[in-house]
């Protein structure tokens, strides 16, 4: 078995507040344990909330990411702190989701990284921002998203 690294973490294991928006929020990483072998992380943030730019009405969001670590994992406590610390951050759906794949992909170079963004509807449309860094890596195993299409009540 791999000990993961921790040291320099600043919020793992002890008390951390909410940061104020996403570019407060501390995003950190450690290192693989199991660098060059071929593997996918999955992390599903089924609450995610954000605030419209234009009204300040809060808007939600089914986050699903996934990726294919090289080097670096991100931990997951700081993840967390960084996707709450936009319930207060006014921004578009495709900006939000972008700006947290981007901001994955400079901490962690990763083979690959995707994001699936599933907003629920505002004004009777929902909004799903899908992207991608490239081609998944051959011989990886990338299960679906698993977050069906938004069908009312129907």
């Amino acid at each position: 078995m791999t000990a993961t690294d921790v040291s320099g973490l600043t919020q793992l294991g002890q008390k951390a507040d909410l940061p104020a928006s996403p570019d407060q929020a501390i995003l950190e990483r450690v290192p693989a344990g199991h660098a060059g072998t071929l593997y996918v992380v999955r992390f599903t943030a089924p609450e995610f909330t954000s605030l419209c730019p234009m009204t300040g009405q809060p808007d939600f969001a089914h986050i699903v990411i996934d990726y294919v670590p090289r080097d670096w994992l991100v931990e997951s406590k700081s993840l967390k702190l960084y996707l709450h610390s936009f319930r207060n951050h006014g921004a578009f759906h495709e900006d939000c989701s972008i700006d947290i794949g981007k901001k994955l992909v400079a901490l962690l170079d990763p083979v690959w990284l995707r994001i699936g963004a599933y907003w629920y509807p505002r004004g009777g449309i929902p909004i799903d921002v899908f992207w991608q860094t490239g081609t998944p890596p051959d011989g990886v195993w990338i299960p679906d998203q698993g977050v069906a299409p938004y069908r009312g009540r129907g």
